[in-house]
């Protein structure tokens, strides 16, 4: 034959099969890459199995790998089999013949062509829906577990009478087994319509019937188990209206029933069930009647009586019968909400106690001595300070402290004071030279505790060290100093091998060290090293001479990553802090049991509530669980992590709450009991943070307990901004030994103020003994001011201490050259019916890279004073001396001026007195050139100025004076007018 493409002829070229040795490379990339996926697999599995081994909690990841198993497998096979089920029985009732339609011909063309995969087709199928199950039931372990070793609350809902434990954690699995139902039955009525449509059993376009008689029972069958499910989901669905959450002008997290709800939604939900039950009955009789009339009227009348009994009617009836009288009608509701929700948040037991506002003392000297007694009054702001840390206690550039850092107390003189408290750990960005080996092997840890005196500062406005240097040396005595786990400890590290460590440096050179604990992982196994070199994905991991015996590989070393680890039921506090205890580092952390099933509890968004001007700023203060939804929150678990072993305990703390209970059933072994939870630290533990944030938002509504003031909303109040920055974000707490109006004695406290909702003005001061181990740990008290009295709150004593003159000169002149001022903790102290307000100052500037403390602003009762120490402020809010000041001598006159001395001055002490009066303008010089160190100089040489000039006076009392005899007294010679101290 010509070739018709009018093109050359010639020889044609077969394109043959790829040749033996071409063929045998494709299969053995293949085959590799076969075995690179399923070992990248591996690797994930096996290095996780080999953490928790190491960490002695095995137990978790086997109880949460075979629970997902056993869900996967189980709701996998059930899934397919129902599905898979329904295909082979549509094929199998397909009719014999098909009608002669254009329809059927074109469906014959699909029909022969799957007729030889037809096996291998329905296998496909039914695994992948299968799969898809799986993977979704095996998400629910955690509500699986709940169900299964769930304990009774041993309360009762006021509706339906219920354990609370059937909200909390029986209708979470129910409804998850009503929505697998659900997806099976809709799956098996597509897949069953699909086939019987593609061999004939259902028709669209042909003449005759649309179905078979075989087609109609199979998906009345099908249709008819959907309703049922329906039915079953509105039961249900009348015990969720206890847990539904709605809007409600009240609150904007209402949850529970309302009066519409229980007259109108819980009766129609009750009808809707029994109008269901009856539709599924109706499509099961087509079995026999062989016609889809009847259900189909059924169905059509449920969907109808859905809209109008569980639409149209309860909206009738909240119109007409609930907005009319709304507060009489809501409000046997609001008390089960106001009684459930307090009950939940743990704040059922807050004192509330009136509060005047304003002291009654007309002498205010008086009030002077009482500040002492009422509270150790921290000036030393945690939250600033950590560069000043940085700056003085670093040592070298490859430790740092992290932004934040802690309050804690310890013992001092047999005195328990308030101590700011960081570690110093490895930071990576200053290690000199960045390599794999350096960043990995040789810089691992960091090293030693560094804590100040939290009510004072040194004369230069710098913290009053208790702990301090490198070793670190100090109050707190001899310890394990090496960090290896901490909150900026995130990259892995390999130790104990043949490369030492870098362990500090001191004059003398670098000491090094080899890592002596079990914790870790052994690399000593290729197997292991292969895996984490996959895991990690660093393959010198694998190769490395710097890895052999005894290396062993740390990771996940943060506090709140191994919590969450080795309890991922539970939710963690944001912020983990660092304590001495029997001679180690233990990172404590607060952990939380929450649940979303308290029936009448209204929820909040623990995010949203933890937020506030420090998790704005911060990075690394994180918020509690960003998106998570709860109505029952209980600070169950005290957890701590050995910086240098990374060893995790888990205390159980609240030996009342069901949650844990369920889960130390589910994990058995896993919580140690309260009781072995040592003395020493028992001393460091405290009331959490977050919790308290979460219960004072409650508490901005739920203070009141009758439902008409609750309805009426006269008392909201609202949690102020944080004046002292410009985030806009809430104050946070405030850690405090402080005593209230009740308490006898100063009790380390968590306090918070509280604003009327839109106003600035003060309403509340909240506080909680945070102080564990005591028999009022954990109680709120609220000291709740009169509406009619005005009480300036945070941002109006901030707005006052900014508006008055002399104090923005000052801060004018502080802020000079490149200067900054920064604002520290505003703290309030109820006082004598009143409250004091106190806030530091710091300024960081002239050459200076860290706050100093230079101010102190104090205020109470509308009297602002703005000096350089607390004492000093203190003394000019109240008119008072303060306690350093000396009573009148000889040499002072009444009104405290002094009296020229009656004879010549003793030479020596003269001299001194002129040296003093030459440091202290050179001080003031300094201080206008915002020169600190020169100012530092200055005060220095002041001092001894005045020491000479002390000392000169007392050998020339003892001598009978010279030159004439007269004497000159030191108190008389020049005093510094900003010496940035602390009192």
């Amino acid at each position: 034959m010509p070739d018709r493409g009018g093109g050359p002829t010639g020889p044609r070229i077969r394109v043959g099969r790829p040749s033996r040795r071409v063929r045998t490379l494709l299969m053995t990339l293949g085959v590799l890459a076969v075995l690179g996926m399923a070992f990248t697999m591996f690797a994930g599995f096996w290095t996780d199995w080999l953490w928790y081994r190491s960490v002695n909690y095995s137990s978790v990841f086997t109880t949460t790998l075979w629970t997902k198993i056993g869900l996967f497998f189980v709701f996998g096979l059930l899934m397919a089999l129902s599905v898979g089920f329904n295909i082979w029985l549509a094929h199998r009732l397909r009719p014999p013949l098909s009608a002669m339609s254009m329809e059927q011909q074109s469906l014959d063309r699909y029909r022969m062509g799957i007729a030889p995969y037809k096996k291998w087709l329905l296998l496909a199928i039914t695994a992948l829906v299968g799969l898809i199950a799986g993977a979704s039931a095996s998400s629910q372990w955690r509500t699986w577990l709940m169900w299964v070793n769930g304990v009774p609350f041993g309360e009762k809902d006021p509706q339906f009478h219920l354990d609370v434990g059937f909200y909390a954690f029986d209708l979470p699995w129910y409804r998850f087994l009503l929505g697998f139902g659900f997806a099976a039955a809709i799956l098996s009525v597509i897949a069953a319509a699909l086939t019987h449509y593609l061999y004939g059993g259902l028709r669209i376009t042909s003449p005759g019937a649309r179905a078979t008689a075989a087609a109609t029972g199979h998906l009345s069958v099908l249709i008819g188990i959907f309703v049922a499910l329906k039915a079953v989901a509105y039961w249900l669905d009348r015990y969720g209206l206890a847990v539904k959450s709605s809007d409600f002008k009240a609150t904007d997290n209402w949850t529970g029933l309302r009066y519409v709800d229980a007259n109108a939604y819980l009766p129609a939900k009750t009808i809707l069930f029994c109008i269901a039950v009856i539709c599924a009955l109706l499509f099961f009789a087509t079995l026999w009647r062989r016609t889809w009339q009847l259900p189909v009227i059924g169905f059509g009348l449920m969907v109808l009586s859905a809209i109008l009994i569980g639409g149209l009617y309860p909206a009738i009836v909240q119109k007409f019968q609930v907005q009319p009288n709304e507060q009489a009608k809501e409000a046997p509701y609001v008390d089960k909400n106001l009684k459930a929700t307090r009950d939940a948040y743990g704040i059922d037991g807050t004192k509330v106690t009136e509060y005047p506002g304003t002291s009654k003392t007309e002498d205010k000297t008086k009030l002077r001595d009482d500040v002492d007694a009422t509270a150790s009054i921290r000036i030393l702001d945690p939250n600033i300070v950590s560069p000043t840390f940085q700056q003085l206690q670093q040592i070298r550039n490859y430790y740092a402290f992290p932004t934040n850092l802690d309050v804690d107390r310890y013992a001092k003189d047999g005195k328990e004071q308030d101590t700011v408290i960081g570690l110093r750990e490895i930071n990576l960005n200053g290690i000199p030279k960045r390599n794999w080996i350096n960043d990995h092997f040789r810089y691992t840890h960091g090293y030693g505790v560094v804590a100040a005196e939290g009510t004072n500062a040194d004369a230069q406005g710098r913290p009053d060290f208790t702990e301090s240097d490198l070793p670190s040396k100090g109050d707190l005595g001899t310890y394990e100093q090496r960090v290896y786990y901490g909150e900026k400890t995130t990259m892995y590290s390999i130790v104990g091998g043949p490369q030492k460590e870098i362990d500090y440096s001191d004059d003398s050179g670098e000491k090094t060290y080899s890592y002596k604990a079990d914790s870790g992982v052994s690399l000593s196994n290729p197997v292991n090293r292969a895996a984490y070199a996959v895991a990690f994905g660093e393959p010198q991991i694998l190769y490395s001479g710097a890895i052999g015996d005894g290396s062993r590989i740390l990771y996940n070393r943060t506090p709140k990553e191994r919590v969450e680890a080795v309890a991922p039921w539970l939710t963690i506090d944001g912020d983990a802090y660092p304590a001495v205890v029997d001679g180690r580092i233990q990172w404590i952390v607060d952990a939380y049991t929450t649940t979303n099933g308290y029936p009448y509890s209204s929820r909040t968004t623990l995010g949203d509530t933890t937020a506030d001007s420090l998790t704005a700023t911060n990075d690394q203060r994180a918020v509690v669980a960003q998106q998570n939804q709860v109505n029952y929150i209980r600070n169950s678990v005290k957890a701590t992590v050995d910086a240098y072993s990374g060893e995790v305990k888990l205390f159980q703390w609240d030996t009342k709450d069901p949650v844990l209970k369920t889960w130390m059933k589910a994990f058995p072994d896993t919580v140690k009991p309260k009781s072995e939870i040592s003395k020493s630290l028992m001393d460091h533990l405290r009331y959490p943070q977050d919790l308290f944030k979460v219960q004072r938002e409650l508490l901005t509504r739920y203070h009141v307990k009758d439902a008409t003031t609750f309805l009426s909303g006269s008392e909201v109040w609202q949690v102020p901004d944080d004046p002292t920055n410009k985030s806009g974000s809430a104050v946070p707490p405030y850690y405090l030994s402080m005593k209230m109006p009740d308490q006898k004695a100063q009790a380390f406290s968590l306090t918070t103020t509280l604003t009327p909702n839109g106003r600035d003005n003060l309403s509340a001061f909240m506080a909680v003994d945070a102080e564990a181990g005591t028999s009022d740990y954990g109680k709120i008290r609220i000291l709740k001011l009169p509406t009619n009295t005005t009480v300036n709150g945070p941002s109006q004593v901030q707005s006052q201490f900014n508006s008055e003159q002399n104090i923005a000169e000052t801060i004018r002149l502080l802020r000079g050259g490149d200067s900054e001022v920064e604002y520290g903790n505003l703290l309030a102290v109820p006082l004598d019916g009143g409250l004091l307000y106190v806030e530091p100052v710091y300024v960081r500037g002239g050459g200076l890279k860290y706050p100093l403390l230079r101010k102190v602003l104090v205020s109470y009762g509308g009297t602002t004073a703005f000096e350089d120490t607390l004492g000093e402020a203190l003394n000019k809010v109240f008119g008072a001396e303060g306690p350093t000041t000396q009573p009148p001598d000889e040499g002072e006159d009444e009104g405290g001026g002094t009296t020229p001395p009656p004879t010549s001055t003793n030479p020596t002490v003269q001299e001194a007195l002129n040296d003093a009066q030459d440091a202290f303008e050179a001080g003031q010089e300094a201080l206008k050139k915002n020169d600190w160190e020169a100012y530092g100089r200055a005060q220095k040489d002041l001092e001894d100025a005045l020491k000479r000039a002390e000392d000169a006076q007392a050998q020339a009392d003892k001598t009978g004076g010279s030159g004439g005899g007269g004497t000159a007294s030191p108190s008389s010679s020049p005093k510094p007018t900003s010496s940035p101290s602390g009192s």
